[in-house]
């Protein structure tokens, strides 16, 4: 038969495919997913679960004139290879190569930049109205997993796609998990549809039945219209969509691809919103990821023959010190209590979870209810610590603000993933928690630089500062020490000599190589100190005042230039009447998809980057 994927250059290709030929397309990219995952890493089990359903997708709707928005977007690999990118797909997630996620600057095909949960429904609701407004052909679609159904967003969008009156399709991606086990009413719900599929046998009985009635006519098509309506309320008293307008069709076998194909052309000509629920299964064709899709959702560069890690990593990071510390704290105090996002494992709750089940909560994908959840975990008595990535703490700005600052309860938010995170690229960088966190009135961030400090500052944010708090530390473990110390209780540190008329600010992973960058200028004749800030929210006055004794003053920030920590520490030193040299590198843009060391490098972070800033503007 040949390579078949290799004669895809569009989705128009899949046209002349027969269903046997649509099979063994699915199993070459089957194949093409796994070595590709295995060698550059990347999401695995959740590609490989969506590979028929994509292709029953663009055997029916035409990309780009119909427009398919994806949820989240980390299982569109196969969507990317039959959009005319399967000549790049060796190049995912690598520096220059193609995005992980779906990404408007790569493909007509695809409509959205995504990385985030829960959007897709109201984004393709703009979409079909942009569409019906300018009177533009072509249907548009939805791709939701269940996981992203426990996101308010999903039914703000629901609700609102509901009224329309044309044709718009959800496809709802169901395989009975998100990252973390489904939680909560929704989960539940789902799977009560699952095991009621005597409704779909019934319909069809009656459906068939009335159309072989000759002259049948009006009449019992009325009928027929009223005996769905009771069967579904007799048999399971309708369902949530059909409630929010949306006719529900399913649940189907999403791996099926023939049927799939028949659904679909079915429901594209239906002007009403419609829901098609169809059921599949993480990690499929892969024995590995089907056993554990949790250890498979995102992975590192692994052995197709065995499924293990080609590098194996030290069991120890940042998320998991974390983790222990807090555990360690819940011993002594009742009052501590742990919340995640459907992040229990990338977050390091998991002993937690063991140990204080009753403490523990996982609201599902929903940040902004799990801040203001923590806020009435506040205003009860309790502690709250909510460990989440920095990327997705964007989305509770205004709970973090209303729920909490304003009650001036103490919440903390354990603040993963902060900085720079690598190949997941733009959508996933921690770069802007530093300069939106410094907005909220009353709010203390510490950013440790290693394991030692993380739980020495974590007991501060817990039990030494007021109000709301946060504790940001990066993805993965500490970097090397540059001397032997240990971690310091002190707003700021100042290491180097103290008659030393240059000083390089910084926090966090940076002070790292901030000390190598004052080795590599000493040996060149550049005497420079370091000021370490521990506390990043409020500045220490003392810091600002020492750094006000230099001639010159540069900071280093992995984080957002406008508004972030640099921009106010410089407004502190003029205040304090500084009339030296300021120089800021820090972030102005979305960083795209690359390796951390890569990134870093490339935004003059690494050691010899900021050594060639200083020896730059001091040669001036």
């Amino acid at each position: 038969m040949g390579n078949l994927l290799d004669t895809i250059r569009s989705p128009s290709d899949l046209g002349a495919l027969t269903p046997e030929q649509l099979d063994a397309l699915c199993a070459e990219i089957r194949a093409q997913i796994i070595r590709t995952v295995s060698t550059n890493g990347g999401h695995l089990a959740s590609n490989l679960g969506v590979v028929e359903l994509t292709v029953a997708l663009h055997r029916v709707f035409h990309s780009p004139e119909d427009r398919i928005v994806w949820d989240v977007g980390h299982q569109t690999y196969t969507h990317k290879m039959l959009t005319g990118r399967q000549d790049r797909i060796g190049t995912i997630r690598t520096r220059g190569g193609l995005s992980g996620f779906p990404n408007r600057r790569e493909s007509p095909c695809d409509p959205l930049t995504s990385g985030h949960s829960s959007t897709s429904i109201s984004s393709a609701l703009g979409i079909s109205k942009a569409k019906e407004l300018k009177g533009e052909p072509g249907s548009v679609v939805a791709v939701i997993g269940d996981g992203a159904l426990t996101g308010g967003l999903a039914y703000e969008g629901l609700n609102n796609a509901g009224r329309l009156r044309r044709n718009f399709i959800v496809v709802l991606n169901d395989n009975k998990m998100s990252i973390s086990r489904n939680v909560g009413s929704m989960a539940r719900y789902l799977a009560s549809i699952r095991t009621k599929p005597s409704y779909f046998r019934i319909k069809g009985n009656i459906e068939n039945v009335l159309d072989h009635i000759p002259g049948a006519g009006k009449p019992l098509h009325r009928a027929l219209t009223k005996s769905k309506s009771v069967l579904k309320q007799i048999l399971y008293n309708s369902t949530i969509f059909e409630d929010m307008g949306f006719y529900y069709y399913g649940p189907f076998d999403g791996h099926d691809t023939e049927k799939l194909i028949e659904v679909f052309t079915n429901v594209k000509t239906i002007r009403h919103p419609v829901l098609i629920h169809v059921l599949t299964r993480k990690g499929k064709g892969y024995p590995f990821a089907e056993a554990n899709p949790k250890a498979f959702h995102g992975i590192s560069s692994f052995d197709i023959g065995t499924g293990k890690p080609v590098k194996f990593k030290s069991g120890e990071s940042f998320s998991s010190v974390f983790g222990e510390r807090l555990c360690a704290l819940a011993a002594e105090d009742e009052r501590i209590c742990a919340i995640t996002a459907a992040m229990q494992e990338g977050t390091g709750l998991s002993k937690f979870a063991e140990r204080f089940p009753n403490r523990f909560f996982d609201t599902g994908i929903a940040e902004e209810h799990a801040v203001t959840f923590a806020g009435g975990l506040a205003c009860g008595g309790m502690l709250p610590v909510f460990a989440v990535y920095s990327s997705f703490l964007q989305r509770g700005y205004d709970q973090m603000i209303h729920d909490i600052a304003l009650q001036g309860t103490k919440v903390v938010l354990a603040v993963d993933r902060a900085g720079i995170v690598g190949e997941d690229g733009e959508t996933h960088q921690g770069i802007f928690d530093a300069a939106y966190l410094g907005t909220i009135p009353g709010m203390t961030v510490y950013s440790p630089s290693y394991y030692d400090e993380l739980q020495i500052v974590l007991y501060q944010a817990l039990y030494e500062s007021k109000g709301i708090a946060a504790v940001r530390y990066p993805r993965g473990g500490q970097l090397f020490r540059p001397f032997d110390f240990h971690g310091s209780r002190k707003a700021f540190d100042l290491y180097g000599p103290d008659e030393a008329k240059i000083v390089l600010v910084t926090y966090g992973r940076l002070f790292s190589n901030a000390c190598l960058a004052c080795l590599a200028l000493s040996r060149q004749g550049i005497r420079a100190r370091i000021l370490k800030l521990n506390r990043i929210i409020p500045a220490d006055p003392d810091a600002v005042r020492n750094a006000a004794k230099a001639d010159w003053v540069f900071f280093f920030e992995e984080g957002f230039a406008r508004g972030g920590v640099g921009e106010r520490f410089a407004f502190l030193l003029q205040a304090a009447g500084y009339r030296g040299r300021f120089e800021l590198r820090a972030i102005n843009g979305f960083v795209p998809h690359q390796t951390m060391p890569q990134a870093l490098d490339s935004l003059g972070f690494g050691a010899e980057g900021m050594a060639a800033k200083v020896r730059s503007e001091c040669s001036r």
